[in-house]
């Protein structure tokens, strides 16, 4: 793995930033926490995210051992994402960010958060 924030490299924070620091990554962990687990429910859940980087996205994190993959179908193969032990102690991070951004980061437009 390339590391983004190599001058960095002993930090704790750049560290994990390396592993789910990418675009929409935090959104498909917060998914996957939310109990979505199959691809078609992120991609209607992460509107505006493309299909291959969905795809991306999800091989990084299992690769990382974040996400974990299962089939329920093998005709065709059909897949189902879960978080790991690793991916679930993400969880409180999640949400420190959810509870901050509902007080802080409100969109003008006062919409909901998903």
């Amino acid at each position: 793995m390339n590391r983004t924030y190599h001058s960095q490299q002993t930090c704790p924070i750049a560290r994990t930033l390396d592993l789910i620091g990418d675009r929409w990554t935090l959104l498909v962990l917060r998914d996957l926490g939310r109990g979505l687990t199959r691809f078609q429910d992120l991609i209607d859940s992460l509107r505006g995210m493309s299909p291959n980087l969905l795809s991306e996205r999800l091989k990084s994190l299992e690769a990382c051992g974040i996400v974990e993959r299962g089939f329920y179908s093998d005709h065709p193969p059909r897949a189902e994402y879960r978080l790991t032990e690793k991916g679930r102690d993400l969880e409180p991070a999640l949400e420190a960010l959810r509870v901050w951004g509902k007080r802080y980061a409100q969109s003008a437009a006062g919409g909901s958060e998903p």
